[in-house]
Parts: C-alpha cells; structure tokens; sequence
C-alpha cells in the first residue's frame, strides 16, 4: 500500500481544503479537518479505482519530505 503526502490547508473562512501534490486533481473540501481527512480518503480511493478499471496504475509516491522555518 503507498502512502502519500498530503496537504492540509486552512481557508480563510475557518474550513479546510488538502490536496496531494502527487496527484493533481484528487483534493477535498470540508469544514473541519477531519471532514477533509475524509474526503481524501474517498477521493484518492476513488481515482484508484477509476485507474484500475482502466488498467493503470497507481502513480509512485514522491520521496518528500516536510520541514518547517521561522521567519
């Protein structure tokens, strides 16, 4: 099973938008964070399947990593 990186982003009307720099165009939207952490779940799940019914792959995670700076 891969794992990839995902994007977590907090909207300036409190709600939250993720997104994986992976793959473009699975990304969700929600009000809370766990909403979103949802709706990925269903969203990645779903194109994985749609590549499977196709007979494609799933695309290799990228080897990312995060890290933080003050400024």
């Amino acid at each position: 099973m891969n794992s990839y990186l995902v994007v977590y982003e907090r909207a300036e009307d409190g709600g939250w938008g993720a997104f994986l720099p992976d793959i473009d165009g699975v990304v969700a939207l929600g009000r809370t964070r766990e909403e979103v952490e949802d709706g990925m779940h269903v969203a990645l799940g779903a194109y994985l399947d749609w590549l499977k019914e196709r007979g494609e792959t799933a695309p290799a995670p990228s080897s990312c990593e995060v890290g933080f700076i003050a400024a």
